[in-house]
């Protein structure tokens, strides 16, 4: 199979008239004062004919006051995991900064620490029947669990591989952001598998099958010293351990890449090659979504890339929110020869975007 180049154009992405398709005032807390913060970045798959997203979900605790942050953990007490609510004054603790919506930090620009998260994340499916119409369950489907989670659990991908379904998700501490696995054959019983990368690592996303006799999956290390947040590719016999690592595609010159790129959403197969649709942010933390397309037999081979981003924050639910100028993606489907994309927007809401395959390898300058 030749891809034969010609002249890249901008790809005709169609958002859907519904979006955002779920919302945060769509989701029933976990606890009569938690607030649910945001709802976003979430897996996608198909499962006996309905389209199930498995959502990441924020939570705060309600506070009346602006110069109060309240925000729970996990910890565990008589072996049971439990709720924990941290509450910190703003005007009482100079040290600390709260200038990010997501972070709470200590330092100053050359070293700044991450001392807390103000809203914990946990798991929970959306059904629908035509993939725009979503019922969300009224509980969490997977809650965090242990030392390694207590800060949640964020960003879920997943793979169908021989009829189960791999869940990996970071998971999130104060020893780091690891990658953790999942796996279920129902969405109805979950069997965790434990940490397949170390902190920090996360972007994971897993490719459907083996290739010459090898499982591989992106990921996106995130050195402090030396180097830029890059996409690295690794090796596995089991998927869960890996090898074998190596860097695949780094952070560009160009303007909508230039601050740090990740895995984005799982690959998928087609005639031409394997499909990657994948995040980019820029020094100013605006994130877009571009896409790969590699060679099917050497998954490090980059047959074809965008110039300019696929998809990028245009639309006023994109531009603003609980962090705005964002579009993320951690789940996509291929189905009709077309691309659906399901994405995080403003780490707040869920929306979807339709891509024709056609006007995808337009963008992509391939034929």
């Amino acid at each position: 199979m030749k891809n034969e180049k010609i002249n890249s154009m901008d790809v005709n992405v169609i958002r859907c008239e519904n979006n955002p398709l779920i919302l945060p005032e769509m989701v029933k807390p976990s606890c009569e004062d938690f607030v649910v913060k945001g709802v976003f970045n979430c897996g996608a798959a198909k499962y006996k004919e309905e389209y199930i997203l498995l959502c990441r979900v924020a939570e705060a605790v309600r506070t009346d006051s602006d110069d109060v942050v309240k925000f729970p953990i996990v910890v565990e007490e008589e072996g049971k995991n439990c709720f924990k609510t941290i509450t910190l004054v703003k005007s009482e603790n100079p040290q600390l900064c709260f200038d990010d919506s997501r972070t709470i930090t200590r330092g100053n620009d050359a070293n700044t620490n991450v001392v807390y998260l103000t809203t914990l994340s946990h798991l929970r499916i959306a059904r629908s029947k035509d993939g725009i119409h979503f019922t969300i369950d009224d509980k969490p489907t997977i809650m965090p669990n242990g030392d390694n989670e207590c800060w949640g659990m964020e960003d879920p991908r997943i793979t169908l591989i021989d009829g189960t379904y791999y869940i990996n998700y970071t998971a999130i501490s104060p020893n780091g952001a690891e990658t953790a696995l999942i796996t279920t054959r129902d969405f109805e019983s979950y069997t965790r598998q434990g940490c397949i990368f170390l902190p920090e690592n996360k972007d994971i996303a897993i490719f459907p099958e083996k290739i010459n006799g090898k499982y591989y999956a992106f990921n996106r290390p995130v050195p402090k010293a030396i180097g830029t947040p890059d996409i690295w590719l690794s090796e596995s016999e089991d998927l869960l351990h890996w090898g074998k690592h190596r860097h695949f595609y780094g952070v560009a010159d160009t303007q909508w890449e230039n601050g740090r790129i990740g895995g984005g959403a799982p690959p998928f197969k087609t005639d031409k090659g394997w499909v990657k649709i994948y995040h980019a942010a820029d020094r100013n933390n605006r994130y877009c979504l571009g896409a790969f397309l590699l060679d099917l037999e050497h998954p490090d081979k980059i047959l074809a890339k965008s110039e300019r981003p696929l998809l990028e924050p245009e639309a006023a639910y994109e531009k603003e929110g609980f962090f705005g100028q964002v579009v993320f993606t951690c789940g996509c489907l291929y189905e009709n020869n077309k691309l659906i994309i399901y994405y995080g927007a403003s780490d707040d809401t869920i929306c979807r975007a339709d891509i024709a395959m056609e006007d995808l390898y337009l963008h992509l300058g391939v034929l």
